[in-house]
């Protein structure tokens, strides 16, 4: 029993003498690989090109980045300011159509000149938010497209395709290429007598 663990012991110190003996014999190789590599200059030439273009890289996206930015800021500096601004021509639709409904008012000279006043003044308003990129969204006789109008009710009409814009309700705007905000609209749809008509036609065509 004690011969046999002597001779366990032999083998481990043989086994760490030949790992010590082997260690500093792969960490002189691993720094004589570096020592070559650090001597080397065209090595530490690449790698510092490397670095260089990598930075360089790192540089030209953020400059690219901040321009967009500056762009941005500048595009769309009044984006805030314009949305603001058409709480203007809403007062004045919404006061031009109180007179309008006024029975008192009604084919007074008094009133037809004030809605003149007020047409002149959405007109030169409409103008200047023009000339700053503010167009109108289109809207009227349109097919409803969701990226520009919000449709609020449905009138039934057979003399139009469904989903049709056959009134506008509040007037949409875009700033350049943004939506300021949608138009708020009222589609067509079929009545349920041509919503019926149209089954039957479909069950008719395919019954042939």
């Amino acid at each position: 029993m004690d011969k046999e663990h002597n001779k366990n012991e032999t083998s481990d110190s043989i086994k760490d003498e030949k790992e010590t003996i082997q260690k500093p014999e792969k960490l002189d190789k691993e720094k004589s690989e570096e020592q070559v590599e650090e001597n080397n200059p065209e090595e530490r030439i690449l790698k510092l090109e490397d670095k260089l273009s990598r930075t360089f890289a790192e540089m030209e996206n953020q400059r690219r980045r901040f321009e967009r930015e500056k762009e941005d800021a500048y595009e769309y500096g009044g984006f805030t300011f314009a949305k603001e601004a058409l709480s203007l021509i809403d007062n004045l639709e919404r006061s031009k159509q109180i007179l309008l409904n006024d029975d008192k008012l009604k084919n007074t000279e008094a009133l037809k000149k004030t809605i003149e006043h007020f047409n002149i003044i959405n007109k030169d308003l409409i103008a200047i938010f023009s000339k700053n990129n503010i167009k109108p969204i289109e809207s009227l006789n349109k097919k409803l497209d969701p990226n520009f109008h919000q449709a609020m009710i449905e009138i039934e009409d057979d003399q139009k395709e469904a989903g049709v814009i056959i009134q506008e309700i509040q007037k949409g705007f875009t700033m350049k290429d943004r939506l300021l905000r949608p138009a708020l609209v009222g589609v067509s749809k079929k009545t349920n007598s041509e919503i019926k008509k149209g089954e039957e036609n479909k069950e008719k065509l395919g019954n042939k």
